[in-house]
């Protein structure tokens, strides 16, 4: 036997093997705890989760523009949507929230007017989520 294992064995520094178990019991229900809970929210976060897409504008007239889109929702959930009309230098000239009732749809598709200040060169979905 080396100096120091005599050393750590008179002195009591070596760790039994139940306290070796003890350790690595604790260590590995942490880990699992944290997995488990990074998986719960990322789950949870996802399922409220609502995506818009797009399809196209119409500039109706100086004071109003029609913006078309599609929005995916979890069923059975409300959803508002932010809807946005900008001019030509970027700068928001309409501003619209809309919110629509639970669907069995995950998928939907609408239509809406936004009401402008001025000339709009586009509208479009700022953003939607579950209210």
């Amino acid at each position: 036997m080396t100096t120091q294992a005599l050393l750590d064995e008179r002195y009591g520094r070596t760790r039994s093997p139940r306290r070796r178990l003890v350790g690595w019991t604790i260590v590995a229900v942490l880990a699992l705890s944290a997995i488990g809970y990074l998986g719960y929210t990322t789950f949870a976060s996802s399922a409220a989760s609502v995506t818009a897409t797009d399809t196209g504008f119409t500039v109706i007239d100086d004071k109003s523009v029609s913006s078309s889109f599609q929005i995916t929702a979890p069923v059975g959930k409300p959803v508002a949507c932010a809807l946005e009309a900008r001019d030509e230098d970027h700068g928001t000239v309409g501003w619209k929230v809309v919110q629509y009732p639970a669907s069995d749809d995950a998928s939907r598709a609408f239509t809406e007017t936004i009401p402008t200040l001025s000339l709009a060169t586009t509208g479009f979905v700022n953003a939607c989520w579950v209210p």
